[in-house]
């Protein structure tokens, strides 16, 4: 996965503590830069005639959850993209399960107002359809929406595809190569038709962009498993077999499908650029879909009340 970015203050040292040439100019630049870049901040919150405008809905990540400490780290770093494309944003974490701050926290926290509940997930399924939901409508306090899952999209492909040149995938490969490769799609599972839709359509995508066959597999909870995939490939003449990891972060079955590659095994998809684009992608459709308003009460109800 794509490194984070160094901090400001990992500059290498000098013997005797005495600045570089340019030293001083540059930590200058870099004052500056963070002062625009909170004026710049400020001043989009202010509309041409000079009132203010009302401040942008939060954006709550919601991540899974997991017991690698890797993948923690990993939506950290993708909260810090997400917040050096859009400074003014008002940005929050909160977990489904196993990590803290659990999302009901995250919501029970904010002051009243609008927040968007960005999944970081990669498709339908229960989470999306029902955990996600029913945590909003604990928090009446916050008026809140939820977001489309991430995939499929091709800000996921465009990521898919850094992680496996960044693995060692060729850009250019020869007709008979081409012939010998592919890819399978590794993805966690689920028992919801409708994550294997979403995760059929990555891999199609996927597969356009690459002009090799790419075919999806599950680390549990759904067929055909990635080592069943590989088997199948194989059998068709593809031995030059790469796997991509669907996945948002580290983790044990992450892991477990990387170990599985009889060729190469891209990252996890983390925090590539792409990444924190989509987030922002999603945030920003929830805000433009207007809200629904309630449904009217049944005849037989209205007649009782």
């Amino acid at each position: 996965m794509t490194a984070s970015n160094p901090s400001r203050d990992d500059s290498p040292h000098h013997p005797g503590g005495e600045q570089p040439p340019g030293g001083h100019l540059d930590s200058t630049a870099q004052i500056m830069n963070r002062i625009s870049g909170q004026l710049g901040s400020q001043l989009s919150l202010v509309s041409r005639n000079g009132t203010r405008r009302a401040a942008p809905p939060a954006l709550v990540l919601v991540g899974h959850g997991s017991r690698d400490p890797r993948a923690l780290s990993t939506v950290r770093s993708l909260i810090e993209r997400v917040r050096e494309l859009r400074p003014h944003l008002p940005v929050h974490l909160g977990h489904i399960e196993l990590n803290e701050p659990l999302l009901p926290d995250t919501l029970a926290a904010l002051r009243t107002g609008d927040a968007v509940l960005v999944p970081l997930l990669l498709s339908r399924g229960y989470h999306v359809k029902q955990d996600i939901p029913d945590a909003a409508a604990a928090a009446p306090h916050v008026r809140t929406r939820v977001a489309a899952p991430l995939g499929p999209h091709p800000l996921l492909v465009e990521t898919l595809y850094g992680r496996l040149v960044e693995a060692g995938w060729r850009t250019r490969m020869s007709d008979s190569a081409r012939r010998a490769s592919a890819v399978v799609l590794a993805a966690a599972g689920s028992r919801d038709p409708d994550a294997a839709v979403d995760t059929r359509r990555t891999a199609q995508l996927l597969a356009e962009r690459l002009g090799v066959p790419v075919v999806p597999a599950y680390a549990s909870a759904a067929a055909p498993t990635v080592p069943a995939a590989l088997r199948a490939l194989a059998a068709r003449g593809r031995h030059r077999i790469a796997v991509a990891s669907y996945f948002t972060a580290p983790g044990r079955f992450a892991t477990q499908c990387a170990e599985a590659a009889p060729w190469i095994a891209a990252d996890p998809l983390g925090d590539h650029p792409a990444m924190a684009r989509l987030v922002l992608h999603r945030y920003d459709q929830a805000v433009a879909t207007p809200e629904r308003a309630p449904e009217p009460a049944p005849e037989s109800a209205l007649a009782s009340a």
